[in-house]
């Protein structure tokens, strides 16, 4: 799959990866690659984030995500869910860190040590969750008969998984809609990459 991947896509699954070791975690999520693709510029994608306003209110994105993690991965709706129950999870992180550090229940920990993530990064392994985000970015890609993933169809893939990544995503206006709509116009139907967005068709694979 990655052989078909743009320049772009590469650029973000590698950025996703270097976020992750910047942070010392034990493996890759979709978090990370989200990161990654406001890294970006002059691609689909970023046209997209910025368009949308994300890139401007990347700091808060990322605190939003950094929330997350804190939780567990919990996603804010899970979160409300529980409390509906009697469930304090924001109780339970405190109690938690207060005996185990900040971020003791952020997922996968820290790195002890050099773990391979083969087919994906060489570097570190990538989560069951952003190895199904990276698979439904190809999927994406298909369904709209593009002969190439770019980074835009991991930013859709992002926005139509469950969880927190998606939650962010949706409380900054950055929806599947919206990125449609961006890129391919009102419609939203476009096939082969063409629309009003810019980036061409993603023919960047190298």
């Amino acid at each position: 799959m990655f052989e078909r991947f743009t320049k772009d896509a590469r650029a973000v699954v590698k950025g996703a990866v270097e976020h992750a070791e910047g942070e010392g975690a034990a493996s890759v999520d979709d978090g990370h690659m989200l990161l990654a693709l406001l890294d970006r510029e002059a691609s689909r994608a970023s046209f997209a984030l910025a368009s949308l306003g994300a890139t401007r209110r990347r700091d808060s994105i990322q605190d939003a995500l950094g929330e997350a993690r804190r939780r567990g991965g919990l996603s804010q709706a899970d979160t409300e869910a529980l409390a509906g129950l009697g469930i304090d999870v924001s109780e339970i992180v405190s109690r938690v860190e207060e005996a185990h550090g900040v971020g003791a229940l952020a997922g996968g920990g820290k790195a002890g040590g050099r773990r391979s993530g083969r087919g994906w990064s060489g570097h570190r392994p990538f989560t069951r969750e952003a190895k199904d985000t990276l698979e439904k970015s190809l999927r994406i890609a298909t369904a709209r008969r593009d002969r190439h993933i770019g980074d835009e169809h991991i930013l859709f893939a992002l926005t139509v998984r469950p969880g927190p990544v998606g939650e962010v995503l949706a409380d900054h206006g950055v929806t599947h809609e919206s990125v449609e709509r961006v890129l391919y116009g009102e419609g939203g139907t476009g096939s082969g990459g063409t629309g009003n967005g810019t980036g061409g068709n993603g023919s960047d694979a190298e």
